[in-house]
């Protein structure tokens, strides 16, 4: 059996950020620009919270079944709450999307690899 790869996201909004946690986040944003966006078994968070209070996990996973992807996505759920808790970030309107990477459509460039390893 193969080991499937994961990518799963979990979005969300700060919610009832006090001007310390604000300034805080205002500091560490350029570690947590879109540019470092990486999809890490730990997660990588970014945002720009000077634009608006929206934030993104990025995470992977793996797994053995197709069903596995559920497991993944409540973990990843999981670890941005516990994230955002453990320094007492107020969130909102959390919610996850999540893609079996062994599921996804080839790219072209994959496509014509594929036909020209199999000529």
């Amino acid at each position: 059996m193969s080991t499937r790869t994961f990518r799963i996201t979990v979005r969300g909004a700060f919610d009832g950020l006090s001007e310390a946690q604000r300034a805080a986040l205002l500091a560490d944003a350029a570690e947590h620009d879109v540019l470092r966006a990486a999809f890490t078994p730990e997660g990588t968070l970014t945002y720009d919270i000077a634009a608006r209070p929206a934030f993104v996990f990025r995470f992977s996973d793996t797994g053995e079944e197709e069903e596995d992807i559920l497991e993944a996505t409540e973990r990843a759920e999981d670890a941005a709450k516990a994230w955002l808790t453990e320094r007492g970030y107020g969130f909102k309107h959390l919610r996850s999307s999540a893609e079996d990477l062994s599921q996804a459509p080839l790219s072209k460039r994959q496509r014509r690899a594929a036909r020209f390893d199999g000529a």
